[in-house]
């Protein structure tokens, strides 16, 4: 009896640490690599801890691909924090699962920070990119930016506050033009300076009263040119948290200067749904989204 117990202990001894073996291989497969945009210390940090640190989370695809595009994401949290799952993880995910590389950004936060340090993390991080593409076997003029709420805000500055790079610098990175070539909008923060502003967030990037001309050069449907890249904008009618009127402003700025946009609004829906996942009708945005994707080049057809 004792040893029919003891084989029964041993064989579900067994299955228990095959089965931790495999959530241990499944961890281990799902961990992704974090490089700092700044390795040897960022711009403007007021310290060296892990807030003052921009990094990017990197969701390559398989070495041996023909070359693919890419996708800087950049999570929402009102400048004050970054939904990391939702607007980051399961996005890099999503796009993975379609062909196309995901780079999660990291970026300084308020209280700590305030402008210019977000904008010159986001254009360090389509900089990183674009100097990493040959490595990382990516199409240097197919790398966008998403963005979801004020991560949204910060994917429209991108596409509206770049540059052609610096030939003269030393750092190579500084070399390269941080021009996304499309942007996501996901239910973007826009304006800072429009009776439609989201306040939370305008004040975390720009303080309490900033100047009026700050605050117009950081409304970004103010800042659109015939150079601001092809745009996708998703957003819900009526979100309780930024209204719609952002996404709107900025579309009828890219429709006025010819730049290719689309932009889709839903009825219904609350703020920061993600890829909308449990939500019936909101989850067919993201299949709009693809299908913009492949009318834009970006992703191919049998994806």
């Amino acid at each position: 009896m004792i040893g029919r117990q003891h084989r029964k202990w041993c064989v579900r001894l067994a299955v228990v640490l095959s089965l931790a073996g495999v959530a241990s291989a499944r961890t281990a497969a799902t961990e992704h690599p974090v490089v700092l945009l700044w390795p040897d210390g960022a711009p403007r940090a007021v310290g060296a801890e892990d807030a003052d640190r921009p990094s990017l989370t990197l969701y390559s695809l398989p070495v041996g691909a023909a070359p693919h595009s890419a996708v800087v994401v950049c999570p929402g949290g009102g400048y004050q924090a970054l939904a990391m799952d939702h607007e980051g993880r399961q996005i890099a995910e999503w796009l993975n699962s379609l062909g196309i590389a995901a780079y999660i950004l990291k970026y300084r936060l308020a209280p700590r920070y305030h402008h210019p340090v977000m904008m010159e993390d986001v254009q360090r991080a389509i900089r990183y990119v674009r100097a990493h593409a040959p490595a990382w076997e990516i199409a240097p003029q197919r790398i966008g930016v998403w963005g979801f709420s004020a991560g949204g805000h910060l994917a429209s500055t991108a596409a509206t506050h770049f540059d052609a790079g610096d030939a003269t610098a030393a750092d190579p990175i500084e070399r390269v033009s941080s021009r996304p070539d499309f942007a996501i909008l996901a239910y973007p923060v826009i304006t800072c300076s429009e009776a439609f502003k989201h306040t939370g967030s305008c004040r975390n990037l720009l303080g309490e009263n900033p100047d009026p001309k700050l605050a117009d050069y950081m409304s970004n449907e103010k800042q659109v040119t015939a150079q601001t890249p092809p745009t996708f904008l998703f957003h819900t009618g009526d979100d309780p948290g930024v209204p719609v009127e952002n996404s709107v402003a900025f579309y009828l700025a890219l429709r006025k200067v010819g730049v290719p946009a689309e932009l889709h609004v839903y009825q219904h829906g609350p703020h920061g749904v993600g890829l909308a996942q449990m939500y019936p009708i909101l989850s067919s945005w993201p299949r709009r989204l693809a299908d913009w994707l492949r009318a834009q080049g970006v992703l191919a057809a049998g994806n």
